[in-house]
């Protein structure tokens, strides 16, 4: 007999951290909360105990040691993290989960994916990043010191190399999630199981227009960007962007840069017109949002982009590139644009000369956000894990006869 309400166990890469990955997180396990759900969250963080939330809804926070091998500034990966496994595990039989989930291949990963073989219980795994297009980025330096005709090969090499890798281990899993249908279906054909969509939400009510304090008609356009500062989210663009703008006679325009990253410095270098905010949270990050003119996303690699959405509920258009999830979310010429590298500083200046079309699609920005919320999302999860315990159930009916 299925339980009519999942006993989740959730292992998340990050949860503290400024990505994708612990945004998504985060709202997961305050949606547990506001369900009174029975959820355990088992993450990187610096308490050494389980810390019971609430009656059903636990967390286990144990830190990441002398070993980690840093990722990104504030993301790290710990291969010795294997040493917490007597309390992990003695937690999770306490809290005897019906399932368990896994966002990604770290050593939360791997843990999870233990905990459910030793337990006998089926596995969800979410996919929130394109591992292997970031491998085949991170290598780019190293990439430019081949022979140009070798260069393209082998960063298909690398990147291929590492899609092989990341969906062999999500086939360990009975069920997928990933936030939009392109991916879903190349996760189904790449590891045989089923893919259910799990796209994003935001707080309409954090990011709102309302919380713009500029002043009216203050003569200056306002080129926002939220996010990592890195070579994968293809920053570089920017500079590009800039350079590109003052060859066109635009002259009242500025960045404002919210993040950080390996790519900081150059900006700083190639970004004369910019402000850098640093690392922003809560109404901070919101008022910062809603104070932009417009948007900017060059990344090539999301998979759906929680900073787009969060964008557009601000009332701020988006301009994003035609590849991975944030295509799926802006609607072209209604609530933003999409461009090739090459046309992204002829389509912010077409918006700096018709301030009637920006303002249109402002409207149009906040009314589509209203439609994504985060409640909508995780019962959409739950009812993936319902189906997959159905259909363990079956198949281990099936074995006893």
């Amino acid at each position: 007999m299925v339980a009519q309400t999942p006993r989740v166990v959730l292992f998340p890469d990050s949860f503290h951290e400024v990505n994708g990955v612990a945004h998504t997180s985060r709202h997961f396990e305050a949606f547990a909360q506001r369900r009174n759900l029975p959820f355990l969250c088992v993450r990187a963080g610096n308490r050494a105990i389980p810390i019971e939330e609430s009656e059903n809804a636990w967390s286990l926070e144990l830190p990441r040691g002398f070993f980690s091998i840093s990722l990104e500034r504030d993301l790290s990966f710990d291969p010795a993290y294997v040493r917490h496994l007597p309390l992990i595990t003695r937690t999770v039989k306490r809290f005897n989960p019906t399932l368990v989930h896994i966002t990604g291949p770290s050593e939360f990963g791997l843990l999870g994916a233990m905990m459910a073989h030793r337990f006998g219980l089926p596995l969800a795994a979410s996919w929130h990043t394109n591992v292997h297009e970031y491998a085949a980025r991170r290598f780019t330096g190293m990439l430019r010191r081949l022979p140009q005709t070798q260069t393209l090969p082998v960063g298909r090499g690398i990147e291929n190399c590492a899609f092989s890798i990341a969906t062999r281990f999500y086939s360990l899993a009975n069920i997928l999630f990933a936030p939009n249908p392109a991916l879903c279906s190349m996760l189904e054909t790449a590891t045989g199981r089923p893919c259910q969509l799990m796209p994003r939400g935001v707080d309409s009510q954090l990011f709102h227009p309302w919380r713009r304090t500029r002043r009216a008609n203050d003569g200056e356009f306002v080129l926002g960007y939220v996010g990592r500062l890195s070579v994968e989210k293809n920053v570089a663009l920017l500079g590009k962007v800039h350079r590109e703008l003052e060859e066109a006679g635009h002259r009242r325009f500025k960045f404002l840069i919210v993040g950080h990253g390996a790519e900081e410095g150059w900006l700083r270098r190639n970004l004369q017109r910019a402000e850098f905010a640093g690392v922003l949270h809560g109404e901070a990050l919101a008022k910062t949002y809603a104070n932009m003119d417009l948007f900017v996303f060059p990344s090539h690699t999301d998979t759906f982009g929680n900073v787009v959405l969060e964008a557009l509920a601000s009332g701020v258009p988006v301009i994003v590139t035609p590849d991975g999830g944030p295509a799926g979310i802006v609607r072209e010429g209604v609530t933003g644009r999409i461009a090739a590298d090459t046309e992204f500083a002829q389509v912010i200046g077409e918006l700096i000369r018709r301030p009637g079309m920006l303002s249109d699609m402002r409207r149009a920005a906040r009314d589509y956000a209203l439609t994504a919320s985060w409640d909508a999302v995780f019962d959409g999860v739950y009812d993936g894990y319902r189906s997959m315990l159905k259909t363990s159930s079956q198949e281990s009916g099936l074995l006893r006869a």
